[in-house]
């Protein structure tokens, strides 16, 4: 598969980045501690957001990730998140997708900061 260059964000639409930054931004702690208890995915989910939000990253991949993350906080997607066992099996399929897009970048800072913000966060079972 090929990327776009490093830099280049011509091939995405800013002004969707731009709104799928905001929706993060404003929802994606939320939506996780709501839920970290029914996602097996949420070290991913959570190195995804670092690295969409380290200043290092290209462009290309904080449009990928942060559009990924954006369906990940939508309330309605293709499956329900709050259909038990299957709810979040779309979500983590785009996030799977996202991050095999952009692996090379995602990397063990954004690990480790992942892995700190879940140790602070308490389980919940809502």
């Amino acid at each position: 598969m090929t990327t776009p260059d490093d830099d280049d964000i011509s091939a995405f639409d800013e002004t969707k980045l731009e709104s799928d930054k905001r929706l993060v931004m404003r929802e994606f702690a939320q939506k996780l501690r709501r839920n970290i208890g029914k996602i097996p995915f949420s070290e991913d989910v959570t190195a995804s957001f670092y690295c969409a939000l380290d200043s290092k990253s290209p462009a290309f991949v904080k449009a990928v990730l942060f559009g990924a993350l954006a369906y990940f906080i939508m309330p309605a997607d293709v499956i329900p998140d709050f259909l038990a066992g299957v709810g979040f099996t779309d979500d983590a399929s785009v996030l799977m997708a996202a991050m095999a897009t952009v692996k090379k970048y995602i990397n063990n800072e954004h690990r480790e900061k992942a892995r700190g913000f879940l140790e602070k966060e308490p389980a919940t079972t809502e």
